[in-house]
């Protein structure tokens, strides 16, 4: 059976956009907010008389244009449609009340990616607390999960929310778009008109996708999720940015590989298979060579590993891509006790002061704690995640909608 995104679903049946006449109405959203034919959702959706007013970009901007990390956007008026298009990570994060004014009802139309610190589920957050303010209706036309369900990691600690950690969430959190607004309502316990034009036909656990209809084309959210398999491994690869390796930016594979100049990658894999085999599951890792054009490393020849979570090997339920990178860090801090693994306090990263960014990437130290200590095992971070794994599951399985 065909999926049909939220978006096509609005797009098709007059009776769901039957609430927005009289309307005027705001779109979030980012490059793959596009339909099944790849127009636009903005062009599409004023193509059809839909009264868009305003609009409003995420990180990297409304057309993906920014393409590093930590890339402010500016506000500007839109070419073709002559609307304000205001960017939530220029010099606000926060819909300003200027902005809120320019719209009764906003449209979300994000393209996630299923992990906690991917800042477009932050950015749904702070809207939905700027529309319980102001009164605002706030409609999410619902995307896959293209991790599907599978949830990992350890939950954010009290006191380290950040724009990386809007709550107290495992760092897959196996939801949708959608869904997660409907997390966020009830655990802050805001009061807004909120709406969610769900997915038809979506089912999370088939295969082959596991989350992401084969049959839909795949558009990059950000300028460094080129493909499924960089999105399957996210969850676990993000954490190099608060590591001195390389996460493959700079490169046309960007957030599934790791490497640096100065370790034998060969080596690496082996030590990980040594320490975990069973962590490895369902995925291959392969030994690389890279040379990035830009960021950690740029012009220097490295060696590295590519995760493969694609191909016949890949086994959906056993793939914990967050456990597969902990492992790599493990096993370097095996191979090499003094190698100089975390970047430092003097990286504010996404502007926090104080604390490493492999910290505020994990909503805490345990990860890093982890790594370091030498006796440490995988079964003494199993023990801690797996409490938080199965407390989120169980908390979360009544906001499911597919």
């Amino acid at each position: 059976m065909t999926v049909q995104f939220g978006i096509d679903r609005l797009l098709a049946d007059p009776t769901l956009r039957k609430p927005l006449e009289g309307r005027r109405v705001a779109l979030l959203a980012h490059p793959a907010s596009v339909t099944a034919d790849l127009t636009h959702s903005l062009d599409a959706l004023v193509a059809i008389g839909v009264n868009i007013t305003s609009a409003f970009g995420p990180q990297h901007g409304l057309r993906g244009d920014k393409q590093d990390n930590m890339v402010e956007s500016p506000d500007f008026t839109d070419p073709v449609h002559g609307i304000p298009v205001f960017s939530l990570y220029g010099e606000v994060r926060r819909p300003t009340t200027q902005s809120m004014e320019t719209f009764d009802t906003i449209l979300i139309d994000m393209q996630d990616l299923g992990c906690r610190i991917y800042t477009f589920i932050t950015t749904l957050l702070y809207v939905l607390e700027a529309a319980a303010k102001t009164g605002k209706s706030v409609w999410v036309l619902d995307r896959p999960n293209p991790a599907g369900r599978p949830v990992e990691g350890l939950t954010l600690l009290p006191g380290w929310e950040s724009f990386v950690g809007a709550g107290p969430m495992p760092m897959r959190h196996g939801l949708t778009l959608g869904e997660m607004g409907r997390w966020f309502i009830d655990h802050y316990k805001l009061d807004v008109d909120y709406h969610v034009v769900a997915m038809q036909g979506y089912d999370p656990h088939a295969a082959p996708g596991f989350g992401w209809p084969t049959d839909r084309i795949w558009v990059n959210p950000s300028p460094n999720a080129p493909n499924v398999n960089m999105a399957r491994a996210y969850a676990g690869t993000v954490m190099l940015e608060g590591a001195t390796l390389s996460e493959g930016r700079g490169t046309t594979r960007p957030l599934e590989i790791f490497g640096a100049p100065d370790i034998d990658a060969r080596a690496v894999i082996a030590e990980m298979h040594r320490l975990a085999p069973e962590w490895l599951a369902g995925c291959t890792l392969r030994e690389i060579w890279f040379e990035p054009t830009f960021h950690k490393h740029v012009g220097r020849l490295c060696h590295g590993v590519h995760i493969h979570a694609e191909g016949q090997a890949y086994h959906h339920p056993g793939f914990r891509p967050w456990r597969v990178q902990a492992l790599g860090f493990k096993a370097i801090r095996s191979l090499y006790p003094d190698y100089p693994l975390w970047r430092g306090l003097d990286f504010k990263y996404e502007y926090t002061e104080g604390r490493l960014a492999i910290d505020v990437i994990n909503g805490g130290p345990g990860l890093r704690e982890w790594v370091d200590d030498s006796v440490a095992t995988p079964c003494d971070l199993d023990a801690i995640s797996k409490v938080d794994e199965v407390e989120w599951s169980e908390k979360s399985l009544y906001l499911t909608l597919y």
